[in-house]
């Protein structure tokens, strides 16, 4: 797999545009993964490190920094819940609504090696916006706008408004590749820190056939 693409850099961050399929860390079983690529990214003798996560099927923006100071910096942008983060995904079914807010807790779930996060009442609070931004036979674009950042967040509550994304194995959207992408990212930080994510390749025709020029 070649290196991801860098969608911006400064001295003090990369914001990489990481391939569906490629995992951030380095699995029990070996294989390629976004940490493989740090030593050529790397500008001193420690780092770099990575400022949050993404799934490994999920494509799109990864903030990665440079210097420890900027590592602490985006952690507590995040933590505080002032990045901006946008999702596009293709799902199955196109909503009743144009728009709309998902407040739903999520917890983990395990079963046997298999997990997934479900609604619960008592679990950490999750709460995403959307709106649909194209439909097609029987799929729709939908943009996803999480205020929280819970693991598999945005693919759990897709599943819970009762439209999966499309090749969501765990979450009921079928086989095939995810079609999810962390589209863009904005860290308002000085200087502010902003990337946008071309379509990947699976997406574009799913999103053609929603009537939707993928770009």
């Amino acid at each position: 797999m070649s290196v991801p693409a860098v969608l911006y850099q400064d001295r003090r961050f990369l914001i990489v545009n990481k391939p569906a399929g490629l995992p951030v860390h380095a699995g029990r079983a070996g294989g390629p993964s976004v940490e493989d690529y740090f030593p050529q990214w790397r500008l001193g003798k420690d780092g770099p490190w990575l400022a949050h996560r993404l799934d490994q099927d999920t494509a799109g923006c990864l903030v990665i920094a440079l210097k420890k100071s900027a590592l602490l910096a985006a952690q507590k942008c995040f933590a505080e819940g002032r990045a901006q983060k946008t999702y596009w995904a293709v799902v199955r079914g196109v909503p009743a609504a144009a728009e709309g807010v998902v407040d739903l807790p999520l917890a983990k779930v395990t079963q046997g090696r298999a997990w997934k996060m479900a609604p619960d009442k008592v679990g950490a609070p999750a709460v995403t916006e959307w709106r649909l931004m194209a439909r097609g036979p029987n799929m729709s674009l939908l943009e996803f706008s999480p205020r929280t950042g819970r693991t598999h967040q945005i693919r759990a509550h897709a599943a819970a408004l009762g439209h999966p994304i499309l090749g969501d194995m765990v979450y009921g959207g079928g086989s095939g590749p995810l079609h999810l992408l962390a589209r863009k990212i904005v860290l308002p930080l000085e200087p502010v820190l902003t990337a946008q994510a071309p379509v990947p390749a699976h997406m574009a025709a799913a999103m053609k056939a929603c009537g939707y020029a993928a770009v």
